[in-house]
This record gives structure tokens, C-alpha cells and sequence, in this order.
């Protein structure tokens, strides 16, 4: 799964790298402990091209009636995205990117410790993950929300989770924001195995309110 992930670069910064118009409201970077509920900067295609947006990061049913009113939908599964209720329609018209530097993931021991890891890309290049957007509006209230999507782990991730988020490659990005026709369901598949690196990082990170660039920092190999 993706609960947690890391984004340094800028808007300006993202808007040039993904040739987008960046909106007004773009969560401030750099942030060392995005969560689910917060807003998350997404890249959106449409009439009038690319698009860099903030996103709730938690995808919210039109039939919800209250952003608590069913289980918090942070992450879609590839294998089954196209079938639920939720995402099928989303995954067919409402396609995103979600930049960022890396995410966290947890690993149980023996004792049933979560252990967190730091996963980044080996080339130190921005890692975009394949997401879904959704508008929602109820008794004025209007959200415009997100998942990421989420494929069985690749070799690298396996050991610390079976699951991981679906990453897109440039070449692909035309392709996942439906800007190259139809066929984007063949890049729901884990990342190749030599793409990824991870690392040990401290517990601090277990807490949601922990900030700050030590999070990500290398611990050292697990005991």
C-alpha cells in the first residue's frame, strides 16, 4: 500500500517538470510526512491541457454523505480498480499523477514491531505514482479527492509489504492521463525490480505530526 510519502519539490518546480499550469492553492513544499486527509499536488489533463492541482489525499464515492461517512479510500488495488464501484469510473475518465520524493512503508518482526523503511528511486529522480480523482459535493460542501493506485509488491518491496504504488515513467504520463488514447490499463504492474532502493528509517516517522528531513534519513540495516 502507499500511507505515507515524501515531497521536496516545489510547485514551480513540479509544474515545469510535468509542463503544467500550477493552481493558487498548492500545498507548500518541502514536506518530509504527507498523510492521508491532507492535501497532495496532482497533475491533471484535460480541454485545456495539463493541470498541477491539490488534491484531498482520500478518495470520497459521490454517494458518501459526509467525507467520514464510509472507510477512507487512500489506496486503489490495480487488480480490481476497474470492477469497484467506486474507482471504475474514475480509473476509465479521472486519471492523475502524484509526484513525489519517496514514500514510507512498514515492516512487522517477529515481536510484531512496525518497522518503517524509506523506498526512493536508485536514480534519485522524482517517483510519480498513478492516482484517481473524484469530485465530491454535499450540503455545500465541495472536496475535490484522490487514491493512489496500488500493485503486488516488486522483488525490492516484497520482503517489507505485498503491496506498493503503481509508478508511471515519463513515456507513460501521456498515457495514464489519457492523452495518448486508450491502453492505460497495461501500466497497472509493480515497478520494475531494479527501479527501487530502501532503507531503515527512525520511528519518529511512526507519528503523523513528525516533520522534518531526518525522517528519510538511513538508520542502518534492520537487527
Amino acid at each position: 500500500m502507499c500511507g505515507r510519502f515524501v515531497i521536496t519539490h516545489p510547485a514551480a518546480a513540479l509544474a515545469a517538470l510535468f509542463d503544467a499550469l500550477p493552481a493558487n492553492d498548492l500545498p507548500e513544499a518541502p514536506r518530509h510526512n504527507v498523510c492521508p486527509t491532507q492535501p497532495v499536488a496532482a497533475v491533471t489533463s484535460g480541454e485545456g491541457g495539463r493541470r498541477l492541482v491539490a488534491l484531498r489525499w482520500g478518495f470520497l464515492p459521490a454517494w458518501y454523505k459526509s467525507p467520514t461517512d464510509g472507510p477512507l479510500l487512500i489506496n486503489a488495488r490495480a487488480e480490481t480498480v476497474a470492477e469497484k464501484p467506486a474507482f471504475r469510473a474514475a480509473v476509465r475518465e479521472r486519471r492523475c499523477l502524484v509526484p513525489a520524493d519517496g514514500f514510507y512503508e512498514w515492516q512487522k518482526d517477529a515481536e510484531g514491531r512496525r518497522l518503517p523503511w524509506f523506498v526512493g528511486r536508485r536514480d534519485g529522480a522524482p517517483m510519480v505514482f498513478g492516482g484517481l480523482w473524484q469530485g465530491w459535493e454535499r450540503d455545500g460542501q465541495r472536496l475535490v479527492t484522490c487514491a493512489i493506485v496500488t500493485t503486488p509488491a516488486n522483488a525490492t518491496l516484497a520482503p517489507i509489504h505485498d503491496r506498493m504504488p503503481l509508478i508511471i515513467e515519463p513515456t507513460d504520463w501521456p498515457l495514464w492521463l489519457g492523452e495518448a488514447g486508450h491502453g492505460a490499463a497495461r501500466l497497472m504492474r509493480p515497478a520494475a525490480d531494479d527501479l527501487l532502493e530502501a532503507w531503515r528509517v527512525g520511528t519518529e516517522v511512526n507519528s503523523n505530526r513528525a516533520q522534518g528531513p531526518g525522517l528519510s534519513r538511513p538508520l542502518g540495516p534492520a537487527p
